[in-house]
């Protein structure tokens, strides 16, 4: 950690909010109701949330099998699986952060039953759900959506979680992952919100400055394990977190949001939780990852976690938005 480091000099380029307001229904938009995908096909009049196979996906059930064997040491596999896309409201001009609690649940809700199918599919070894925001992650369209990929292998950073948890379990008898929320709480300076069932943090770890963490208090494996009451307590912190991030400095704030679930096989200890990871350090700054990052492997963290915290609770409750249209 080098916070000192935050208000050094730059003189590179810089990253600054969208200044058009985008309209309710965009004609040109592939993610609109009643609009043509990529496709060809023809998306229907929905009002709700909305899920349907990726035109262009990355994995998919019929992947080549006839694969050309490499020099040892390498290695090749096919990959499989299936992808969706998930478009969390009609409006073309909203985003996750200004659809509410109802609107953030009856995601939560969608995400759950997608696992349900997809997790219960032959084959299919891991369920990850993210959402890629903003023009400085890549995302070309606005509309509010999300993806899923359901594959026949683990995610790195997924095997990862569930190798390190089910060793800690074996070593202390204790989840890894439990121990963590309970140093957070215990610490305080870090928590964001938190109610009878849901936390949200920034890790005493975070590598992004705005790096925040959202999980169940209860440890389960994956979304769909959550009852309602525990769902809606996710929702209502979730809305916490996201409508700081806008207030914070009156702009759709960028990140990259991934729910870190189990594999389908299951790992002992591990403890389902949403994580975002925003690439701004200040209001036109991006984080670039560097020599430290690329070419060390450790970040280096510019800013104090307990500091960033402290901005993101001070933040209003109501979106920024809806205060002006008052």
């Amino acid at each position: 950690m080098a916070a000192h480091r935050q208000h050094r000099p730059w003189t590179g380029a810089e990253v600054g909010p969208s200044p058009r307001r985008l309209p309710v229904h965009d004609p040109e938009c592939y993610l609109c109701p009643g609009n043509a995908r990529v496709s060809g096909r023809r998306n229907p009049e929905y009002r709700d949330v909305y899920v349907f196979d990726n035109d262009h996906p990355c994995v998919a059930p019929d992947a080549p099998s006839a694969l050309d064997t490499p020099p040892l040491p390498f290695a090749r596999e096919p990959a499989r699986g299936l992808a969706r896309v998930v478009c969390y409201t009609p409006r073309h001009d909203l985003t996750l952060a200004e659809l509410g609690v109802e609107g953030i649940d009856r995601l939560l809700a969608a995400w759950q039953g997608q696992y349900r199918d997809l997790a219960a599919r032959p084959g299919i070894a891991h369920v990850l759900m993210f959402e890629n925001k903003g023009e400085v992650i890549g995302v070309s369209n606005p509309h509010p959506h999300g993806q899923i990929y359901a594959t026949d292998f683990v995610f790195t950073t997924i095997a990862n979680e569930a190798r390190v948890s089910s060793r800690h379990l074996d070593e202390t008898g204790r989840v890894l992952f439990a121990e963590i929320l309970a140093a957070e709480e215990a610490d305080g300076r870090r928590v964001l919100w938190s109610n009878a069932s849901a936390v949200a943090f920034v890790p005493f770890f975070a590598r992004y400055a705005y790096e925040v963490f959202v999980a169940p208090r209860r440890t389960v494996p994956h979304i769909a394990a959550l009852d309602d009451a525990e769902r809606l307590d996710l929702a209502r912190v979730l809305e916490r977190v996201l409508v700081a991030y806008d207030n914070l400095w009156r702009m759709s704030f960028p990140y990259v949001l991934a729910l870190h679930q189990a594999p389908t096989s299951g790992a002992d200890g591990f403890h389902f939780h949403l994580e975002f990871h925003p690439p701004l350090r200040q209001p036109h700054l991006l984080k670039y990852l560097a020599g430290p990052e690329i070419g060390g492997g450790t970040f280096l963290s510019d800013t104090a976690a307990e500091e960033k915290a402290a901005e993101l609770r001070a933040q209003p409750a109501v979106h920024f938005r809806r205060r002006e249209a008052t």
